[in-house]
């Protein structure tokens, strides 16, 4: 079977500014994969992660090193070994997904042994700014369900006490995206529990997170930075309650899909995470939504323009993708 490959570099725009604690993006860039082969044509779109040292040159190369068995015909197993865990291998997986299910007739939500998939709920992100205006932002969003609070570290205590006043009946998750140090920990922690926090997220860089082996978890607390594959499960289970898992960092929604399943067997909760992308990042990530207790996926909420056709939105309600947009 033979196969063509052509890849592109795109930039959306995003509403506003999109702030965590390494810095701010105005604009998603991505990176697109268009695999056609046996007339059929997949896509998948990845975004390069710069916290790993990514950009949209090096996903690029990275994907060219493997052209040849991929317009050869190699199967999404295949890039298992062929490809690290990645942006790279994330688009090139999604789009062999899109294409062997536009291929066989099927959905992708049938291939990856799902009966079906529901309409969700996605967190949305009120990104980190001094007290009074994530208490502002917060209270413009207010009515959304689920609001994920980007934390910054010094100050927090602040941040969360305004954020839960403007918004008093939303359920709040934190992302510290690892801004805290161990010192701030405990003190942190409890102005989450008093601001009834469901979820911390990274709180400690990851590689040094072992303080939170030694403390009582007063909240839930998810690793983000510290798990990327299957393999890095098993030996958070002492500090960690939760993992997010994003197609990013594992690799594709193969892998992503085995990293849900092996979560689920030791007993850690699952959010669904991803980058700042379009709907066609977004759309494969809907298929961890099933293995979820959280879902994070407010991109298209958050973009100037998004991709047509995009995700179908009624607020923060995300329905699953149509065939003409992914799988």
């Amino acid at each position: 079977m033979h196969r063509s490959l052509e890849l592109s570099v795109d930039s959306f725009p995003l509403a506003e500014a999109f702030v965590i604690s390494r810095g701010a993006k105005t604009s998603a860039v991505t990176v697109t994969a268009t695999v056609t082969g046996n007339g059929s044509t997949g896509r998948g779109e990845c975004v390069p992660y710069a916290r790993y040292g990514e950009t949209p040159e090096i996903v690029c190369a990275a994907i060219e090193k493997v052209r040849d068995p991929l317009e050869a015909g190699c199967s999404r197993e295949d890039l298992l070994t062929l490809m690290p865990p990645g942006a790279g291998r994330n688009a090139l997986d999604c789009a062999l997904w899109d294409l062997d299910a536009k291929s066989l007739g099927v959905s992708a939500i049938e291939m990856a042994g799902l009966h079906r998939l529901s309409p969700t709920v996605t967190a949305y992100t009120i990104s980190a700014g001094t007290p009074e205006a994530m208490a502002a932002a917060a209270a413009a969003h207010a009515a959304k369900p689920i609001l994920k609070i980007k934390l910054a570290g010094d100050g927090d205590d602040e941040r969360l006490a305004g954020v839960r006043a403007a918004a008093p009946d939303s359920e709040l998750i934190v992302d510290a995206n690892e801004a805290w140090c161990e010192d701030q920990l405990e003190v942190l922690l409890a102005a989450c529990a008093d601001a009834g926090v469901a979820l911390v997220e990274q709180p400690l860089p990851a590689g040094a997170d072992e303080a939170l082996t030694r403390i009582k978890r007063i909240v839930p607390i998810c690793a983000d930075e510290s798990a990327h594959v299957v393999d890095d499960l098993e030996q958070l289970t002492d500090r960690y309650d939760a993992v997010n898992i994003k197609l990013e960092k594992a690799g594709g929604l193969t892998a992503a899909l085995a990293m849900a399943r092996r979560a689920q067997s030791l007993g850690l909760s699952i959010m669904t995470g991803s980058m700042v992308g379009t709907s066609l990042s977004m759309a494969p990530a809907m298929l961890l939504a099933p293995f979820s207790q959280w879902v994070d996926l407010d991109s298209p909420l958050l973009l100037a323009r998004d991709r047509v056709p995009g995700l179908r939105h009624e607020g923060c309600i995300l329905f699953p993708p149509d065939r003409e947009l992914w799988g």
